[in-house]
């Protein structure tokens, strides 16, 4: 079985009565390693190794609502300004001034607006999704609406223009989108909290370079559950993914109250409108951060945003490269591990 290797593991108080799970490996400058859904501090233990073996801390978290970390179940627990200051707090546990952080998926979103709101905390950004261009954001188009009031709801993933749950309803009008069936709480909780193995098993796959995770613009939303919208997953081992390691994932999900399985992931789509309401404050400031734009050929969630490259030349003046991986999809740090770290390790080569 692939495992982290040695690791100590770390429960940090980040504040409201809230702790986080941590792993760590290594001694040096700061690594912070963030997630997404579905993910787990676990998603990124093929890289715990190589960043010590460079001479860093490398640090992983379960993020709030996933694995050995809290998962409260109020929606606003999850929101941008508190992630923030998890994050934060987290920082301080470690008494690192600053950190380099990685992020994929919603582990992105929160990495770019860390390196935005607190950017004397952030010594380098690694992102696999485009800054503002996730769930809450505004496409890089800034903070002035473009459209003329009244005007309709557009189908855009990203827009300064309308709040996000009312551009997710105008794409359910169309199909079936996941981003809209999770605002409901109880549905796709209960869904998916019930099915644990079955949905992680088909979400891992959907996301991955051999995946169809848009096989759910053929489906109507109206009776159609996330499940269904899903195609079933061929058996494991899969060239990424062990059965064992597979196991572990599940594990680590699973939790004694069905309605918390899946709570970190939920909230955090449940939180867009909020996020996009804070991020009005930032919705003009660029990133001066060294980044790292490192994503996966294949990743399917790229055809939200066919145009994210030239506004994301012009919006990050920090960023130092964008590198493709070939053969990788959306959870890009597993499915190629090595061409992922090297590309991680010669960017960091480069600020430290």
């Amino acid at each position: 079985m692939r495992e982290m290797g040695s690791v100590e593991q770390r429960k940090i108080a980040v504040g409201d009565g809230l702790h986080l799970h941590a792993v760590e490996a290594g001694e040096g400058p700061l690594v912070l390693m963030l997630h997404g859904f579905p993910g787990l501090a676990y998603s990124w233990r093929h890289q715990m190794r190589p960043l010590a073996d460079a001479g860093f801390r490398a640090v992983a978290i379960d993020s709030l609502g996933y694995g050995e970390s809290d998962r409260p179940l109020d929606p606003a627990a999850y929101a941008s300004d508190r992630m923030q200051s998890y994050l934060l707090a987290v920082l301080d546990f470690y008494d690192a001034d600053q950190a380099v952080v990685i992020g994929q998926d919603f582990g992105a979103q929160y990495a770019w607006n860390l390196a935005v709101r607190a950017p004397d905390r952030v010594r380098a950004l690694v992102a696999t999704i485009p800054y503002d261009y996730d769930l809450a954001g505004r496409a890089l188009l800034g903070g002035a609406e473009r459209l003329p009031p009244g005007a309709p709801v557009q189908p855009d993933m990203a827009s300064p223009d309308h709040r996000p749950t009312a551009r997710y309803g105008e794409m359910a009008k169309a199909h079936f989108v996941h981003f809209h069936y999770f605002q409901t709480v109880g549905p796709a909780d209960r869904e998916l909290g019930e099915a644990l193995a079955d949905y992680l098993r088909r979400s891992f796959h959907a996301l991955s370079a051999a995946g169809d995770l848009w096989a759910w613009k053929a489906l109507p939303s109206e009776g159609t559950g996330y499940l269904d919208a899903l195609p079933p997953a061929p058996p494991l081992p899969w060239p990424w993914l062990s059965e064992a390691e597979f196991a572990q994932f599940v594990a680590r999900y699973d939790h004694a109250d069905p309605a918390r399985r899946m709570i970190g992931g939920l909230n955090s789509y449940r939180t867009a409108d909020a996020n996009w309401e804070i991020g009005r404050a930032w919705a003009d400031a660029d990133v001066t951060t060294p980044t790292l734009m490192l994503y996966g050929a294949a990743d399917p969630s790229f055809a939200f945003f066919p145009d994210w490259e030239e506004r994301l030349r012009r919006r990050v003046p920090g960023l130092a490269d964008i590198v493709v991986i070939d053969g990788a999809g959306h959870l890009v740090q597993q499915e190629k591990p090595e061409a992922f770290n090297a590309a991680v390790l010669a960017f960091l080569a480069t600020v430290r």
